[in-house]
């Protein structure tokens, strides 16, 4: 399918408007059906982060700039993308129109810093919820489950079928990603080469430089809709991954209120038609059930 680009107004709030040149109509509605509210009769605690947030207008979310459906940086410099709807919702549930979101691109090495660091208000950036993670920082939901998969050149010339066939081969992932560490811990006898994003890995994988890229499945389906001639998806998860959003350690206040957000985006339709405009439309795939919020 040829992915082009289809004009909508939503485009500013960080929603993917990709897909088949023949479903154009399809998306635009999609992303106009994915709009977020934003409240106008916002009211917290005083001195909680929403209050703060709710009363500046603004927040500062970190995403990732290159992963196509969930965090791609478009030509305004906005990213687009499920997990920019996600971030827009919650921000609107705050009462912050989209023009008041920083975005602030994380990748995956320094999500943790840019929390730890306020240079960020919260991190919504294919997150994986972990221990080790939440030592340094706490998280809000899943919002959603991905699974670890392996990309492979287009026909798979290396028959390469799961984790277990990487032994010997040359395996791209990104620094500081859950992917890399299960390959590094899991699968020692492949050969990690790490970069910092994952479009690198793609650039490797085209001019030969690596066998296969892993990550998580919905990342990979994104990168094999930019190049379906070039690339394609093994189709065998051996993980569980779900994403959380993270913020500071301690703001259980922040926290609850996020997690409050997610589930009621859940039920009112509002993050299924986040990812019918975003991920699901370059995937092909609807919204699936949404995962149990953990209030630890």
């Amino acid at each position: 399918m040829r992915i082009t680009r289809v004009a909508a107004a939503f485009a500013a709030a960080g929603v993917v408007l990709t897909g088949c040149s023949s479903e154009a109509g399809n998306q635009a509605e999609q992303a106009a059906s994915a709009a977020p509210t934003v409240a106008t009769d916002t009211e917290f605690a005083a001195g909680t982060t929403m209050a703060e947030l709710s009363e500046a207008g603004k927040i500062r979310v970190g995403t990732k700039f290159d992963q196509p459906g969930f965090g791609l940086l478009n030509p305004q410099g906005v990213p687009e993308g499920f997990d920019a709807s996600v971030a827009a919702i919650i921000a609107g549930k705050l009462g912050i129109e989209p023009e008041g979101i920083t975005w602030v691109e994380t990748v995956s090495a320094n999500r943790e810093s840019a929390i730890t660091e306020d240079r960020v208000d919260m991190v919504v950036a294919t997150y994986t919820i972990n221990d080790k993670r939440k030592q340094l920082i706490d998280f809000a939901g899943p919002y959603y489950e991905a699974g670890q998969d392996i990309m492979v050149a287009k026909g798979n010339p290396l028959a390469i079928t799961g984790p277990d066939a990487l032994a010997g081969k040359n395996v791209c992932s990104v620094e500081g990603s859950t992917p890399a560490e299960n390959i590094r811990t899991k699968y020692p006898e492949a050969k990690l080469t790490l970069f910092d994003v994952y479009s690198k890995c793609a650039d490797a994988l085209t001019n030969g430089q690596v066998d296969a890229v892993t990550t998580d499945n919905v990342i990979l389906t994104g990168l094999v809709a930019g190049n379906p001639d070039g690339f394609e998806l093994v189709g065998e998860p051996f993980t569980e991954e779900p994403y959380g959003i993270g913020i500071t350690k301690g703001d259980d206040e922040f926290r609850d209120f996020i997690n409050d957000t997610l589930e009621e985006s859940f039920e009112d339709g509002s993050w299924a038609a986040a990812w019918d405009a975003t991920a699901g439309a370059i995937s092909g795939t609807e919204a699936p059930e949404p995962p149990s919020v953990d209030r630890y």
